[in-house]
């Protein structure tokens, strides 16, 4: 007669739903789970994530126009705002345009007197897909200067800003975790050669020591290589902070007790790092990687806002509000800074996410 779990499947699923039953009963995953869906802040940041993601990876799909399609005639188009009538349906409102005689541009303002209707999941000429469209123009945010419709921009750039952050994470990971196991297991000699680099590194502000390495990029380079550059750049200088915290962790471990029945029964290093001591540090790897994030995205907004990163005529977040620096612009096109509400939102929202993640790895903290 084969020995069965007492807890299978099924019954995990009531533990999980059991807020009176006794914690010894789950394990230390169901644990981390059944406190952080006590964080609504953790979980509605979770959901907005998951959404970004989602139209970043699709926007093809989710943007009504490409980000680099050019409309001379609608330059500096206001924000359009959708109506409904039962004869019409969903609807936008035309366009008509004076010239400003100080400024000479063309100002454009509502018509009702033009309606074009509104269409979901569109298949233009070219047999892409797209979840808006519109049988005459339909420009959500407005457009720029050259008349490039702003949603879809944004839309576009959440795929590169939100990439970068992501890339430079996982590479961050990569080099922190590696050295702050190596550091923190060592010690000695090879513990402060890379603690000394670490400050040297921390050492210099961050937002010079990125205009310099940005401005180290050949200038000839194409913007995928840039992109790539960037990413290296933020992981360089972000993996520090996160090897400083595993090697705490890994000291903290090392002489455990069950850290020396490994060594007693002959294990070698490889074996205690990878099966002993990163697993007890992989809760805290995670929330200091959601938590760093934020930080990535906010590295390649300024650096591009600076004109040191993402160039034209690839787009992110931080080429869209570079557009937008010149008060004059600002004054009259104040839609430009669209593009900062999706950076706040992000970031706010890495933020709770890793709040809530901190927290649920120490289930036994209540």
């Amino acid at each position: 007669m084969n020995d069965q779990n007492p807890i299978d499947e099924p019954q995990d699923e009531l533990l999980l739903e059991d807020p009176n039953l006794d914690p010894g009963q789950l394990s230390y995953r169901q644990l981390i789970w059944r406190r952080f869906r006590k964080s609504k802040m953790g979980l509605i940041a979770s959901v907005i994530l998951i959404a970004s993601y989602i139209i970043a990876i699709g926007a093809d799909f989710f943007a009504p126009y490409h980000y680099n399609e050019i409309n001379m005639r609608f330059r500096h188009v206001p924000p359009q705002k959708f109506h409904f009538s039962w004869a019409n349906g969903l609807h936008v409102y035309g366009m008509k345009s004076t010239r400003n005689p100080d400024t000479l541009e063309l100002e454009f303002t509502s018509d009702p007197s033009q309606r074009y209707s509104v269409h979901f999941f569109y298949k233009d000429a070219n047999g892409q897909h797209h979840l808006l469209s519109s049988s005459g123009p339909m420009f959500l945010l407005g457009t720029d200067r050259m008349g490039r419709d702003l949603l879809s921009r944004i839309i576009y750039g959440a795929r590169v800003s939100m990439t970068v952050g992501l890339i430079g994470v996982i590479l961050s990971l990569l080099l922190g975790s590696t050295l702050g196991t190596i550091s923190g297991y060592w010690g000695g000699w090879v513990d402060h050669l890379i603690q000394r680099f670490i400050e040297l590194l921390s050492a210099f502000p961050s937002i010079p020591l990125w205009m310099a390495l940005g401005a180290a990029l050949p200038p000839g380079w194409s913007s995928i290589q840039i992109y790539f550059g960037i990413t290296i750049i933020l992981s360089i200088i972000g993996w520090g902070s996160l090897a400083r915290q595993v090697r705490g962790k890994v000291l903290s471990y090392r002489e455990q007790d069950f850290v020396m029945a490994a060594r007693a029964c002959g294990a070698g290093h490889w074996y205690i790092i990878t099966h002993h001591l990163l697993p007890g540090s992989y809760s805290h790897i995670i929330v200091i990687a959601t938590l760093a994030i934020p930080g990535m995205i906010l590295g390649e907004t300024a650096l591009s806002f600076l004109g040191l990163g993402i160039r034209p005529p690839m787009t992110s977040w931080g080429v869209l509000l570079e557009e937008a620096q010149r008060v004059t612009v600002l004054l009259h096109y104040p839609w430009l800074l669209f593009p900062a509400i999706p950076v706040l939102i992000v970031v706010i929202s890495f933020n709770f996410l890793g709040d809530a993640l901190r927290d649920a790895a120490d289930p036994y903290s209540d």
